[in-house]
């Protein structure tokens, strides 16, 4: 018996569940063996711990479901509680600007816009910006590039 050592069935096993035939071979064995033996017994003490933990029942303290549901709603007051605040700071802010966003969208894309032709015609004296630098209308009474270039040039070499 002394080369069949039974750590393995009291290793695999649970107590309750070793059975009769099992239980007087293991007892045969642990009688001849001093480290089985040590084994047996240290199963056997895990075996009454568990089962005298596994019985015992906890109460709670009196007021541990009033402190839980407190810490509970304190958190989810404090996640409310930084959003609406922070919309009562800002709403008017965020509002009024909105409502200027939306004023000038209006402006812009639905008022009627002025044409070239009748801001010319409001000035008045008939020419456009374009006209008078460009020389866009093909007169021949205006002053051309050449003219004004001989002019220049011709200031310069006289000083």
């Amino acid at each position: 018996m002394r080369n069949e050592h039974i750590i393995d069935l009291i290793e695999n096993s649970p107590m309750a569940a070793i059975s009769e035939a099992e239980l007087t071979r293991i007892r045969a064995h642990v009688a001849d063996c001093s480290p089985c033996e040590q084994a047996f017994a240290a199963a056997q003490v895990s075996a009454v711990l568990l089962k005298e933990g596994a019985a015992e029942s906890f109460e709670p303290s009196p007021f541990f479901q009033t402190r839980v549901l407190a810490t509970l709603r304190e958190r989810q007051s404090a996640s409310e509680w930084s959003w609406a605040r922070m919309w009562r700071a800002t709403g008017a802010l965020a509002s009024s600007m909105l409502a200027v966003v939306v004023a000038i969208a209006v402006l812009t894309f639905a008022a009627p816009s002025v044409s070239n032709e009748s801001e010319v015609s409001l000035a008045g004296n008939g020419y456009s910006a374009e006209e008078v630098i460009l020389n866009q209308d093909g007169s021949e009474d205006q002053v051309t590039d050449a003219q004004v270039l001989n002019s220049l040039y011709e200031a310069d070499e006289e000083k």
